[in-house]
């Protein structure tokens, strides 16, 4: 069996967004469902207040997996409630399960996602890939009948398997394509230059990448060969053209790079970008 499909829930627009998209997920990959609760202030609060507040916290994360429970019956759900800090619970959580499932707070209908210290630090030290889903967006970007493709955001001189497999995997159980996406900027010995590239040396590069993206996924187009493949090499930067591209697209995946250093968030500029300004969910993948 799949490892469990985890998303963390309080009651907010967010999270319930999140716990419907989780759900749905949880679903294609024939996986259990984990309701995650975190109550981090019961731990100081007067007894009559913490009981309260304990009472109040089970009886909607109860409401939460009883209606879920109603929208996709046969789905293994189960709930629990952790009086911890969210970070370190969802952190832990992330640990035991195949994918964790956030939600966060939209800036607008132009922009993108506002992300909280608490999901940046689950972000950061997340050990599985984590999905971050805005309010409304639940429902319409399930996946099980989304024809909308699967981007992915490819590196070149450090192409990851794990990132590059996931976009591949997520698009083989909606049946849609990916659409894998290399940026390209010039050299910084043009830096400076006075007069603009030649035509000649600029599709030189161009097509020095777009043979160098072809390589990278050939192994994944011959590994899932039912999943239509879209190569995309453009000029400029990572996370402004991932985050255009998430108009027409169920997912955006991103990768983040695992680091030994403890200070820091550790997202990377591309991902941090692609996440304040993507249009649908962005999967965050860890590799090394």
């Amino acid at each position: 069996m799949e490892r469990s499909v985890t998303v963390g829930v309080d009651g907010s627009p967010e999270s319930l967004s999140a716990a419907e998209w989780a759900a749905g997920e949880a679903e294609l990959r024939g996986a259990p469902l984990r309701l995650v609760l975190a109550w981090p202030w019961l731990f100081n609060a007067p007894p009559k207040v913490e009981d309260s507040d304990t009472g109040l916290a089970q009886e909607m994360l109860q409401e939460v997996e009883s209606g879920l429970r109603e929208g996709h019956p046969g789905l293994g759900i189960t709930s629990e409630r952790i009086a911890d800090h969210p970070a370190e619970v969802l952190v832990a959580a992330a640990g035991e399960a195949g994918l964790l499932v956030l939600g966060s707070r939209g800036l607008g209908a132009l922009a993108g996602f506002l992300v909280g210290s608490v999901g940046l630090q689950v972000l950061a030290r997340a050990a599985c890939p984590v999905v971050l889903v805005r309010a409304g967006e639940g429902v319409e970007a399930r996946g099980a009948g989304d024809p909308r493709e699967v981007v992915v955001g490819v590196e070149l001189d450090r192409p990851c398997e794990e990132v590059v497999e996931f976009a591949f995997r997520t698009a083989a159980r909606r049946s849609a394509r990916v659409r894998a996406v290399h940026t390209w900027s010039l050299p910084s010995t043009y830096g400076y230059a006075a007069a603009p590239l030649g035509v000649d040396l600029t599709a030189s590069l161009s097509a020095d990448a777009a043979q160098g993206l072809a390589a990278v996924l050939r192994p994944w187009r011959e590994k899932y060969p039912q999943v239509e493949a879209v190569e995309e090499v453009l000029l400029g930067s990572a996370g402004e053209v991932l985050a255009e591209a998430s108009r027409e697209a169920s997912l955006v995946v991103v990768g983040r790079r695992v680091r030994s250093s403890p200070l820091g968030m550790h997202v990377g500029p591309a991902a941090h970008a692609v996440l304040h300004h993507a249009r649908c969910p962005v999967a965050v993948v860890p590799h090394p």
